[in-house]
């Protein structure tokens, strides 16, 4: 991957609220702040919507959605040649956006690029997909003609979430415009900007007054309004379980309106005695700690063999001693600060209960540095399945090393967790590895190797996890309705 040079200042240029193909104030007039985490700073004030401003966005969505408006009369076609066009626009400004994003979320600019160019692979994924998505003939019995149409659910409420803004907004616009709907869409109030910048790329694109709305707010506010609007005909929404769950009741008490809800995890990673322990020591770390642990699908809960798990121990906390945390611009850093003062706060009161509860800390365990919301890479040893660090989704940089005897025991304790987004076991046997490949309970399950995420391949969760996928073929579905059509052959004219 070509790492173009980062803009360390990069400016804001979007802060309004998109609708209709413009830039508009709120109803209210009201703003609020975005935070450089990095700094604890404000970057800018960002207009803030809330229930008249998602009103307003539903009434223009419904009218771009009527039949014979400009963007249901569009050739399937014509509506993949414009996300190819999006993405063709957003790699023309990958340094821009990967900048804005380190800026507004404080990820390492490394990773933002390759989160942008993960964006194009999505986009142009679904683009080849647009023209492509149909029903069957169904040889039913007599003489009927039957058939089955895709069409679109109408319009769309997506609430994206901070973790990975720009990647999140195209996981959820791109398979919802290649089926025809309509969009509007809630960016997390920490991280609004990127999603602004995408919105003016959509209009440059073409696409159609209406069809996209990008509200910057607050949940309780304007996520709220959107969710338990009745003519919004569907919900998205990635984030905790516990918002996934007043998300969905909303949905059930406004008009059923049919959810995708990708929730929290608390994912283990099995690592048997047979695998290179300097291999899986680097491999595990990496799966816990990406994006600063703030990652639904990170593996938290690593259970080690016991015949390695001292020599394992003992080079995990070596290994995050020397995992460089700072200035996501340096090229150096892997791991930048934590989204913000919340959830900086949540992770040093998760890391204390850990030690309260008798977990040993063998590296970090605090804050990093004076200024930031930076937090030491943190290994804890000697955790017991009931520990609250073992059951809670802590989101940020913090590994916990369980032992166990046996793959059947092993196995039993991953299961035993409300949530089940990921999994993986590492070994060289390949009963193990295909034991576990049926037996955990998780959407995703990764063989010698963790969070391999394609825009072809389905992703999404078991139990609390969440319902629905997204990605691929599968993430389609989740944007159409089936409809049966049956034709009597031949006619009779009576």
């Amino acid at each position: 991957m070509n790492l173009p040079p980062a803009i360390p200042n990069p400016e804001v240029k979007f802060t309004q609220l998109f609708l209709n193909n413009e830039f508009v104030n709120s109803v209210s007039g009201k703003t609020f702040p975005t935070i450089n985490p990095c700094t604890e700073q404000v970057i800018v004030q960002v207009q803030e919507a809330d229930k008249a401003d998602v009103d307003k966005a539903v009434a223009v969505a419904r009218e771009a959605f009527k039949m014979g408006s400009p963007w249901r009369r569009m050739d399937a076609s014509q509506r993949g040649a414009l996300l190819y066009k999006l993405a063709d626009l957003m790699e023309q400004n990958i340094a821009y956006l990967a900048s804005l994003e380190v800026v507004d979320n404080g990820k390492p600019y490394i990773m933002a690029v390759f989160e942008m160019f993960f964006c194009l692979q999505v986009l142009r994924y679904y683009a080849g997909w647009a023209d492509k998505i149909h029903g069957k003939t169904i040889p039913i019995d007599g003489d009927y003609l039957c058939f089955t149409r895709h069409e679109p659910v109408g319009v769309c409420g997506q609430i994206i979430p901070w973790n990975f803004p720009a990647m999140m907004f195209t996981w959820k616009v791109a398979p919802a415009l290649a089926a025809g709907n309509v969009i509007i869409v809630k960016p997390a109030e920490q991280t609004p900007l990127s999603a602004l910048f995408i919105a003016s790329l959509i209009k440059q694109a073409g696409f159609p007054a209406g069809v996209v709305a990008v509200l910057p707010g607050y949940g309780p506010t304007a996520g709220a309004a959107l969710t338990s609007h009745p003519d919004v005909d569907k919900v998205a929404f990635t984030g905790s379980t516990e918002v996934g769950q007043i998300i969905m009741k909303a949905a059930a008490d406004s008009n059923l309106k049919r959810p995708t809800l990708e929730l929290g995890g608390k994912s283990p990673a099995i690592f048997m005695d047979d695998v290179d322990v300097d291999w899986a020591v680097r491999e595990a770390q990496d799966a816990c700690m990406v994006n600063q642990g703030q990652c639904c699908v990170a593996a938290t809960r690593t259970y080690v063999h016991e015949k390695i798990y001292d020599q394992f121990v003992a080079k995990s906390a070596q290994l995050a001693a020397q995992r460089a945390v700072g200035d996501p611009f340096c090229p150096a850093t892997v791991q930048g600060p934590q989204i913000d003062e919340e959830q900086f706060q949540k992770i040093l009161t998760l890391i204390g209960k850990g030690k309260e509860e008798g977990a040993k800390v063998e590296a970090g365990g605090g804050r990093h540095g004076d200024q930031g919301y930076f937090i030491q890479p943190t290994v804890f040893s000697n955790v017991t399945d009931d520990m609250t660090i073992a059951r809670e989704e802590i989101f940020g940089p913090v590994q916990q090393l369980l032992k166990f005897s046996t793959l059947e025991e092993a196995i039993e304790r991953a299961n035993d967790s409300t949530y089940g987004l990921g999994a993986a076991i590492f070994t060289k046997d390949i009963n193990s590895a295909l034991t576990c490949a049926n037996s955990l309970r998780a959407g995703s399950v990764w063989v010698n190797c963790y969070n391999i995420i394609t825009a072809q391949g389905p992703f999404g969760g078991f139990k609390m996890s969440g319902i629905g996928r997204e990605m691929g073929e599968y993430g389609l579905q989740q944007y159409v309705e089936v409809k049966n059509v049956v034709i009597k052959i031949p006619a009779k004219n009576s």
